[in-house]
Protein backbone atom coordinates (compact mmCIF):
# COMPACT_ATOMS: atom_id res chain seq x y z
CA UNK A 1 0.00 0.00 0.00
CA UNK A 2 2.92 2.22 1.02
CA UNK A 3 4.00 1.81 -2.66
CA UNK A 4 1.11 2.34 -4.44
CA UNK A 5 0.70 5.57 -2.43
CA UNK A 6 3.79 6.92 -2.96
CA UNK A 7 3.76 6.46 -7.04
CA UNK A 8 0.26 6.72 -7.18
CA UNK A 9 -0.20 3.19 -8.86
CA UNK A 10 1.80 0.11 -9.33
CA UNK A 11 1.29 -2.51 -11.79
CA UNK A 12 0.35 -6.05 -10.79
CA UNK A 13 1.38 -9.10 -13.41
CA UNK A 14 -0.92 -11.50 -14.61
CA UNK A 15 0.15 -14.72 -12.87
CA UNK A 16 0.95 -12.59 -9.46
CA UNK A 17 -2.12 -14.10 -7.75
CA UNK A 18 -0.42 -13.05 -4.17
CA UNK A 19 -0.39 -10.01 -4.80
CA UNK A 20 -3.56 -9.80 -6.71
CA UNK A 21 -5.20 -11.09 -3.06
CA UNK A 22 -3.54 -8.45 -1.29
CA UNK A 23 -4.61 -5.81 -3.04
CA UNK A 24 -8.19 -7.07 -3.12
CA UNK A 25 -8.42 -7.03 0.63
CA UNK A 26 -7.45 -3.20 0.37
CA UNK A 27 -10.06 -2.30 -2.69
CA UNK A 28 -12.84 -4.02 -0.22
CA UNK A 29 -11.41 -1.43 2.46
CA UNK A 30 -11.69 1.14 0.17
CA UNK A 31 -8.23 1.63 0.37
CA UNK A 32 -7.17 1.07 -3.14
CA UNK A 33 -8.74 0.81 -6.42
CA UNK A 34 -8.27 -1.92 -9.01
CA UNK A 35 -8.02 -1.66 -12.69
CA UNK A 36 -7.87 -4.52 -15.22
CA UNK A 37 -5.87 -4.33 -18.03
CA UNK A 38 -7.99 -5.87 -21.07
CA UNK A 39 -5.73 -7.78 -24.21
CA UNK A 40 -6.89 -4.80 -26.56
CA UNK A 41 -5.58 -2.18 -23.98
CA UNK A 42 -8.97 -1.30 -22.42
CA UNK A 43 -8.97 -0.41 -18.93
CA UNK A 44 -11.61 -1.62 -16.68
CA UNK A 45 -12.30 -0.60 -13.04
CA UNK A 46 -13.35 -3.63 -11.25
CA UNK A 47 -15.77 -3.57 -7.92
CA UNK A 48 -14.54 -5.51 -4.46
CA UNK A 49 -16.48 -8.45 -5.77
CA UNK A 50 -15.11 -8.38 -9.27
CA UNK A 51 -11.50 -8.45 -7.90
CA UNK A 52 -12.76 -10.98 -5.24
CA UNK A 53 -13.13 -13.58 -8.19
CA UNK A 54 -10.69 -12.26 -11.07
CA UNK A 55 -8.73 -14.25 -12.88
CA UNK A 56 -5.28 -14.33 -13.56
CA UNK A 57 -5.28 -13.81 -17.09
CA UNK A 58 -5.33 -9.90 -17.17
CA UNK A 59 -2.94 -7.38 -15.31
CA UNK A 60 -3.95 -4.87 -12.54
CA UNK A 61 -3.07 -2.01 -12.08
CA UNK A 62 -3.54 -0.83 -8.63
CA UNK A 63 -4.37 3.24 -7.63
CA UNK A 64 -4.78 5.01 -4.49
CA UNK A 65 -8.90 6.14 -4.60
CA UNK A 66 -9.09 10.24 -5.79
CA UNK A 67 -11.40 10.24 -2.33
CA UNK A 68 -14.73 10.11 -1.66
CA UNK A 69 -14.86 13.01 0.88
CA UNK A 70 -14.50 16.62 -0.35
CA UNK A 71 -14.44 19.66 1.97
CA UNK A 72 -14.40 22.79 0.73
CA UNK A 73 -11.73 25.31 1.56
CA UNK A 74 -14.47 27.64 3.23
CA UNK A 75 -15.04 25.19 6.12
CA UNK A 76 -14.12 26.38 9.71
CA UNK A 77 -10.84 24.65 10.43
CA UNK A 78 -12.62 22.93 13.39
CA UNK A 79 -14.68 21.29 11.37
CA UNK A 80 -11.82 20.05 8.92
CA UNK A 81 -10.31 17.90 11.88
CA UNK A 82 -13.40 16.13 12.11
CA UNK A 83 -12.86 14.74 8.66
CA UNK A 84 -9.13 14.64 8.89
CA UNK A 85 -8.82 10.99 8.85
CA UNK A 86 -10.98 10.33 5.64
CA UNK A 87 -8.75 12.84 3.52
CA UNK A 88 -5.59 10.62 4.11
Amino acid sequence: MDAVYAAGSLPIAAGDRATKVMATRLTIFGFVVIDEIQADGRVRRLRPSEAFHASTECPWRVSKPSGRYRLAEEEPESDRELFAALQA
